[in-house]
């Protein structure tokens, strides 16, 4: 999965796309790997009406909560160039696999550490 808690997500399909100058962007608080979605901050909210209660919920009322909206509905943003784009694996000089943006070909994030390579026993 190419997106990951704590990364800037921008909203490209669905009610809370934005519209015009300002996309709507948010972010990415819950991956929910097992059902291919993701929870967004600020986005896909929804109100439960919430009963009064002794202990928990003195007041009662409507609480607004985000909902998990698809992953294939949002791009990451780049944290260099600033745009949402797609992105991809690559390994660095060192070993190292990171995700990269495919406009910019900046380094997004660390995917994996390098890899010790088996040495061989002399028998």
């Amino acid at each position: 999965m190419h997106i990951r808690v704590d990364d800037t997500v921008e909203v490209i399909c669905g009610e809370d796309r934005g519209r015009g100058d300002a996309p709507t962007r948010g972010r990415v608080l819950r991956v929910l790997r097992e059902q291919n979605k993701i929870i967004v901050e600020g986005i896909n909210r929804v109100y439960r009406h919430v009963k009064r209660g002794a202990r928990n919920n003195q007041q009662g009322g409507r609480l607004s909560k985000e909902m998990p909206i698809s992953i294939s509905n949002v791009l990451l943003v780049c944290s260099q160039c600033g745009r949402a784009t797609r992105t991809g694996a690559r390994i660095r000089p060192d070993g190292v696999k990171e995700r990269f943006c495919k406009k910019c070909s900046g380094g997004i994030g660390v995917i994996a550490p390098a890899k010790k390579k088996a040495e061989k026993s002399k028998a």
